[in-house]
């Protein structure tokens, strides 16, 4: 059954459950990949990367009712011209977007029937974050920032939806500032994912529990979270 016709998929889980999942290995994994994975310096952070690489498909696999094993992931960068890196793409599959994110020990992955985009950062994972605020944060929102209890979490917070952002093209690094979200809560409204609208953007965000992750996924179609129990059934 191909899903393409609603909305978008994102995962998000422990490194280890991912790895841990029957029959999702790194042979699944294209040459390029798993040679990007050799270049890690510490092994946590190849299996990060081998993680989120898996975790992707299993979104696309569930969005597109097809078999894990039989999607090829590729990435291309129209910057430098490159393959490797930059967006992930699903080989004969062109119009399926994909996005991926990875921290410590922590992945995230979304697909969807247009440009998704994923995010997922832990607390205190970024160092000097105050430098960052006159980049990534508008007058209205800095101020929001400031005045909250947590300024380092409410910075977070729209650092990961940011991010996001940036995955779908809505942003880059040097515009992020002129995105406001001021007009969104930057606490969580209850223990699940809240989706929130921004223009025609469906937003979806939370905290996971145990590890305080920020998670953010957006959207042109909404995005549903993938319950732990459909990583298993992958199709």
């Amino acid at each position: 059954m191909d899903g393409t016709a609603g909305g978008g998929l994102v995962a998000v889980a422990g490194s280890a459950g991912v790895l841990a999942l029957p029959g999702l290995g790194e042979e699944l994994l294209t040459p390029v990949e798993r040679d990007r994975a050799a270049r890690f310096h510490r092994e946590r952070n190849r299996l990060d990367f081998v993680a989120a690489h898996l975790l992707v498909r299993v979104c696309a696999a569930r969005l597109l009712g097809v078999p894990v094993a039989g999607l090829v992931l590729e990435q291309y960068c129209p910057d430098c011209g490159l393959s490797g890196h930059g967006a992930p793409v699903l080989a004969g599959h062109p119009g399926v977007g994909l996005s991926l994110s990875h921290t410590e020990g922590v992945v995230a992955a979304a697909a969807g029937p247009v440009p998704v985009g994923v995010d997922v950062e832990l607390p205190g994972g970024r160092d000097g974050t105050a430098d960052l605020h006159d980049r990534v944060l508008g007058a209205a929102e800095s101020a929001l920032v400031a005045a909250h209890p947590d300024p380092d979490g409410a910075f977070l917070r729209q650092w990961v939806r940011k991010e996001a952002m940036i995955k779908i093209g809505r942003a880059s690094l040097d515009t992020l500032a002129s995105v406001d979200l001021s007009a969104l809560p930057l606490d969580p409204r209850g223990p699940g994912p809240a989706l929130h609208r921004h223009g025609d953007l469906h937003l979806l965000d939370w905290t996971l529990p145990g590890s305080g992750a920020l998670v953010a996924a957006v959207s042109t179609r909404p995005v549903r979270l993938l319950p732990p129990d459909d990583l298993l059934a992958r199709g």
